[in-house]
């Protein structure tokens, strides 16, 4: 196992995600171990400019447009500081090429091998070592996002459009179980605090 991991943090929005990778982050600090940590969309320069097109609420984009902007904010991120960091530093990403799989096919329905053979001409030797799923139920969802003081065009879909990106995931963690850890949101956090520690540790081993 790689020294400098990539760790990717997936899941649908109101799934804890954000606040777990961020609780990692604190962790490397205290360790003082070198990191990067990148957002989808956003993270390079260009990738916010484009990830402020996709998320506006005016924005209405056709669904193949959507993912052609995910994917260009994805290569920008790639290009510019996955690539150069590497196998140097530990990369932490707040959603990765599943996110893509999950909301653009199985959210969605655009094209499977799309998809994936556009995924795979961009990530090329770019290999994940872990990847935590954050699930939710429908009804913790609905109770984080109403906390939320400002929504994105992605925080506003109707219930069952989440619950077929999550069941997504789900399909897309099963044929891929010796890389994904799934973190249920749905219990306390320190307990799943406890966890992505105890796994980061593992793979550093």
């Amino acid at each position: 196992m790689s020294k400098k991991p990539v760790i990717v943090f997936e899941g649908v929005e109101g799934s804890g995600k954000t606040l777990h990778i961020n609780y990692l982050s604190n962790y490397l600090n205290k360790k003082k171990i070198k990191f990067i940590k990148l957002r989808e969309p956003g993270g390079n320069i260009n990738s916010e400019k484009i990830r402020k097109l996709i998320l506006n609420n005016k924005s209405n984009f056709h669904k193949t447009t959507d993912l052609l902007l995910y994917l260009a904010a994805r290569n920008e991120n790639l290009e510019n500081l996955i690539k150069k960091n590497y196998g140097k530093k530990i990369i932490l990403l707040d959603r990765f090429i599943d996110s893509t799989l999950a909301y653009q096919h199985y959210g969605m329905g655009i094209d499977y091998k799309l998809i994936n053979s556009i995924n795979k001409f961009l990530t090329k030797k770019i290999k994940i070592n872990l990847i935590f799923l954050n699930l939710v139920n429908s009804k913790n969802m609905r109770i984080r996002l109403s906390k939320r003081r400002k929504l994105n065009r992605y925080d506003k879909f109707k219930i069952d459009f989440y619950n077929r990106v999550q069941k997504g995931y789900i399909k897309i963690a099963n044929k891929n179980k010796s890389k994904y850890k799934i973190i249920d949101s749905n219990k306390m956090i320190k307990i799943n605090k406890k966890i992505i520690i105890e796994e980061f540790n593992k793979i550093l081993k």
